[in-house]
């Protein structure tokens, strides 16, 4: 019995950077340093940090004035970054620079007079951040029933963005939808969906004829976590998200001969090494990795943090 172990995963440079970015402004500006929402959405991550002195906190009115404040990897919306400002906070953003592009896509268009449509997840972080750029002039679409109540009057110019933990094949039939819909609509320049979404979908895709049971590794509450347990699904695979090793029913693995195992851009690899360990301790020690592709992405860190 074995494991194919899926590379890339885990940590991608977005997901580094965030947390790089908490442990300088501890070093540079000593405890507490205070955090909007989770850094990134794994609870060992933020359990890690809390200790070192970073205090998470939901809303800015939870943070005293003056405070050296962090915006999570997700991105926030002009009303957070105006209320930081009212409050005297100094923040230091860790916004995933990719997220950040899309940000600035959405005023580019919204400046040329597009109306926006975004496709992606009522109630997450990212959703909320890109959709407050602009919210009297952005829509959000989840799925396909959303398209079709889509109605804007003749002439109106739409552009389309996307969150960028989505699943590729979801994404887009949305937005092959919406060109059916709306011919002259306005595609991104480029992908929104992230590099690193893109490339732990397709290795989970790449090991899915050889795999019978797959064991992805990240947080309820991570899109590009559920992502991936969806793509498996999807190749006719089951497919269990677990926050840790200790989360897995042996009952999952009954006539499996191999497992696949892969993890969110936000799980750390010491929660693989402990599921490896776990498997092997069920009789799957043999191990095989299938590398899809190699990621070399690096990101700068804010100035304040950089010097």
């Amino acid at each position: 019995m074995k494991v194919n172990l899926a590379e890339p995963r885990g940590f991608c440079a977005g997901v580094e950077r965030a947390i790089r970015i908490v442990e300088l402004a501890l070093e540079r500006f000593g405890r507490p340093v205070y955090v909007r929402k989770e850094i990134v959405h794994n609870r060992t991550v933020v359990d890690g940090l809390k200790p070192k002195g970073a205090v998470f906190v939901e809303e800015l009115d939870e943070v005293p004035e003056g405070s050296v404040t962090i915006f999570s990897a997700h991105g926030v919306s002009p009303a957070v970054r105006d209320e930081a400002q009212r409050r005297g906070l100094h923040v230091i953003d860790a916004t995933c620079p990719l997220v950040a592009k899309v940000h600035i896509e959405v005023l580019q268009r919204v400046a040329e007079g597009y109306r926006i449509i975004l496709v992606g997840h009522h109630g997450h972080e990212e959703v909320e951040g890109t959709m407050g750029e602009a919210p009297d002039r952005s829509i959000l679409v989840q799925n396909l029933e959303d398209v079709e109540k889509l109605d804007f009057p003749p002439g109106q110019k739409l552009a389309v963005v996307t969150q960028t933990t989505l699943s590729l094949d979801d994404t887009a039939e949305i937005i092959e939808a919406l060109r059916s819909r709306f011919p002259d609509i306005r595609l991104p320049q480029k992908d929104d969906i992230c590099y690193a979404t893109q490339n732990r979908q397709q290795a989970i895709k790449q090991m899915a004829p050889d795999t019978d049971v797959f064991l992805v590794l990240g947080a309820a509450n991570s899109s590009n976590s559920l992502r991936l347990k969806e793509v498996a699904e999807s190749e006719g695979k089951a497919a269990y998200l677990v926050p840790d090793a200790a989360a897995v029913d042996p009952k999952w693995l009954d006539g499996a001969r191999t497992v696949g195992v892969s993890a969110g851009a936000s799980a750390p690899e010491s929660l693989v090494e402990e599921l490896l360990k776990r498997l092997a301790d069920l009789g799957y020690s043999d191990r095989q990795v299938h590398i899809y592709a190699e990621e070399n992405v690096q990101f700068s860190l804010p100035t304040e943090l950089n010097t």
